[in-house]
C-alpha cells in the first residue's frame, strides 16, 4: 500500500464495491440501473434490485464451482448484461475480473491468460473458439446464448464449457457474502498497451472503483435524475470509470449498447432521455455523418477536448477531460456548469497533483509545451500497480512519485491545458492504444525482414492508422514479386497475432532508413514522408 495513505485514514475504510451495489438497492429497489439496448432484440430493464439479486446468484454459481477471494477470471465479453453481472458476481466473492479487449487474437488472448493466472473464463460464442484455444489450462468456462445482443445459433459445447443462462438459473438464491469488505482488495485488471512490446495489465482496487465512482459524480454533476448513455467497451475505463460507477454512486442510471453505432445513436439517446455521454472522437467524427435530430435529451457531453463542432450545433454543452487507465478518474477536467475552453482539456483537478515539466525537469512556464506528471495515492486515486510486473510499476513513476504519463501538455495563461501529443511512441486507432513496437516485433520475425518501423497516418475517421516501414535483410532481392509475396505474409503474420485495430495498413518497403541520434530511424521523418504523399 502506498505510505501515502497508510498515513492517514482510508476514505474508503469498510467499504467495496459490492457495499455501494447494496446501498443504491436498499435506496431504489424499484428504479432501473440498466437498460440493455442490443440492436436486432427488445430493450430489456434491470432494476437495482434485480440486477444486485442477479449478481449475488451468479456469484453463488461461480463459488460453486470453486471460484473465491484472490482468484482471477477471464471476462471475454462485448458489451452486454452479463458482463456487468459477472463484474459484480467476482467482486461479491473478492475475486479478479479480468478483461480483454474482445478484439484481440488468440495468441494475443493467451498471454493475457498466462500472465494474469487466470483459472476460468466467461466469454460468448464468437469469441468461445479463441478462449478455449488460448486456455487450454483453464477449470471451465461460461458461454453466453448471444453475441452481444445477437442470438447464436445452438450448438455442442467443448468440453469443460457451460451455458451461462443455465448455470445463472440453477443457482441457489439468497448467496452471503463471506469476505470482509475491504477497499485495498483487487478488484480488476485491465490490460492496456504501452511502449513495451506487451500489453501490462493494470491492477485496480475496490477503492479505485470506489474513487471512480465518487470523483466522476463530482465532475460530471450527476444526480440520481441522470441518465449514462454507454456504447464503448466495458473492458476499458472510459464505460466503466467514467460512466458506469459514476452512475451507480449517484443512484442514477445507465443505457448500454452492444457497440456505437451512428445510425442508432440518436434514436436510443432520444428514446431512452439519456443525458449524459462520453464521447470519443471517433464517435463524433462518425456523427457528422448522419441527419441531426430536431430534439435531443442530452445536458453534457463530456470528451477529450471540449468545443466538438456538433455538439455547439445541436447546443449541447461539453466539458474536457482527461485520464487513462492508470489514473482511474480525470486528473484534468472541464465543468459542466460553466464554459470550456474550446479544444482544451479543462483544468487540473482538485483531487489530484498535476504537474509539466521540460525535459530537463523543471516546471514549465506558462505556454511551454512539456510532459504531464500526476501525483495521486496508489490502491485510491492511480492504479495498484502492474500485475506480476514490479519493475515495470517501478518506471512508471519518477524518483519523487509522480506518476508518468507519457503525454505532453500545455498550459495556456488562463489555466487551461490543452493535449500537444504523445512523448511515448504510441499510437491511438480508433480511440484504441497500439504500441509500435509490438507491431514491429511481430513483423520482423518473418523471414526476409531485417527492421521496421511503424508509424501513424492521419486517418479521417479512426483519427489515426498504423502503416510499416520495412527494410529486408542484406542479400533479397527487392523484386515486385518479392514484395507483394513479403506484403502478405506479414498481414499473414499480423492477422495471426494482432488485434485488428494494431495491423498496419499499409507496408512500405525502404533501402535505408532516415536516422537521427545514436543511429535510431528518424520516424518523425518518415510520418513527414507520409504527409507528404497525402
Amino acid at each position: 500500500m502506498n505510505a501515502l495513505l497508510q498515513e492517514r485514514e482510508h476514505p474508503f475504510a469498510g467499504l467495496d464495491v459490492p457495499w455501494l451495489l447494496k446501498m443504491q438497492t436498499q435506496a431504489s429497489p424499484h428504479k432501473t440501473l440498466l437498460t440493455w439496448v442490443p440492436f436486432d432484440r427488445p430493450a430489456e430493464a434491470y432494476s437495482y434490485a434485480r440486477f444486485e439479486a442477479l449478481s449475488l446468484r451468479l456469484a453463488a454459481a461461480l463459488s460453486a464451482r470453486g471460484i473465491g477471494a484472490g482468484d482471477r477470471v477471464l471476462v471475454h465479453l462485448e458489451n452486454c448484461p452479463e458482463f456487468l453481472l459477472s463484474w459484480f458476481a467476482l467482486a461479491h466473492l473478492g475475486a479478479v475480473a479480468v478483461t480483454s479487449n474482445t478484439r484481440c487474437t488468440a495468441h494475443e488472448l493467451r498471454y493475457f491468460l498466462e500472465h494474469s493466472e487466470c483459472v476460468a473464463a466467461i466469454t460468448q460464442p464468437s469469441l468461445l473458439e479463441a478462449v478455449t484455444q488460448a486456455g487450454a489450462g483453464l477449470k471451465w468456462v461460461l458461454c453466453t446464448d448471444h453475441n452481444a445482443g445477437v442470438p447464436a445459433s445452438p450448438s455442442a459445447l467443448p468440453e469443460r464449457t457451460e451455458r451461462f443462462d443455465n448455470v445463472l438459473q440453477s443457482a441457489p438464491a439468497g448467496f452471503e457474502r463471506d469476505a470482509q469488505a475491504d477497499p485495498t482488495r483487487p478488484l480488476c485488471v485491465q490490460y492496456t498497451s504501452g511502449t513495451t512490446s506487451r500489453p501490462k495489465g493494470v491492477l485496480m482496487t475496490h477503492g479505485n472503483a470506489l474513487w471512480a465512482g465518487r470523483v466522476g459524480v463530482a465532475h460530471e454533476r450527476l444526480t440520481g435524475s441522470d441518465v449514462h448513455l454507454i456504447y464503448a467497451p466495458l473492458f476499458h475505463v472510459n464505460a466503466l470509470a467514467y460512466s458506469f460507477l459514476p452512475a451507480l454512486w449517484a443512484g442514477a442510471s445507465v443505457v448500454l449498447q452492444p457497440r456505437f453505432s451512428s445510425s442508432r445513436f440518436w434514436s436510443v439517446a432520444c428514446e431512452h432521455g439519456t443525458t449524459w455521454a462520453s464521447m470519443i472522437p471517433f464517435a463524433s467524427r462518425a456523427l457528422n455523418a448522419v441527419e441531426r435530430p430536431k430534439w435531443q435529451p442530452f445536458r453534457c457531453w463530456g470528451s477529450g477536448a471540449a468545443g466538438v463542432p456538433l455538439a455547439k450545433e445541436l447546443g449541447i454543452p461539453m466539458m474536457g477531460w482527461y485520464g487513462m487507465t492508470e489514473t482511474i478518474s480525470q486528473p484534468i477536467v472541464g465543468d459542466p456548469c460553466l464554459p470550456n475552453r474550446e479544444g482544451c482539456m479543462g483544468r487540473a483537478a482538485p483531487e489530484y497533483g498535476v504537474r509539466i515539466v521540460n525535459d530537463n525537469g523543471w516546471l514549465c512556464e506558462i505556454c511551454e509545451t512539456g510532459l504531464l506528471q500526476v501525483r495521486g495515492v496508489m490502491g485510491l486515486s492511480l492504479f495498484a500497480g502492474y500485475l506480476n510486473d514490479e519493475p515495470a510499476t517501478r518506471k512508471a513513476f519518477d524518483h519523487e512519485g509522480w506518476f508518468i504519463t507519457g503525454d505532453k501538455v500545455t498550459r495556456l495563461a488562463s489555466g487551461d491545458i490543452a493535449f500537444a501529443g504523445r512523448d511515448k511512441d504510441m499510437l491511438k486507432v480508433g480511440g484504441e492504444n497500439v504500441s509500435p513496437l509490438e507491431v514491429e516485433q511481430t513483423i520482423v520475425a518473418v523471414a526476409g525482414v531485417a527492421e521496421v518501423a511503424v508509424v501513424s497516418r492521419p486517418h479521417a475517421l479512426l483519427g489515426e492508422v498504423a502503416v510499416a516501414f520495412v527494410r529486408l535483410v542484406d542479400g533479397v532481392q527487392p523484386a515486385a514479386h518479392t514484395h507483394a509475396r513479403l506484403t502478405q505474409e506479414i498481414h499473414t503474420r499480423c492477422e495471426q497475432a494482432l488485434a485488428d485495430f494494431k495491423r498496419p495498413r499499409e507496408i512500405v518497403f525502404v533501402d535505408e532508413f532516415p536516422r537521427a541520434t545514436l543511429n535510431k530511424i528518424s520516424k518523425a521523418q518518415l510520418r513527414t514522408q507520409l504527409l507528404q504523399q497525402d
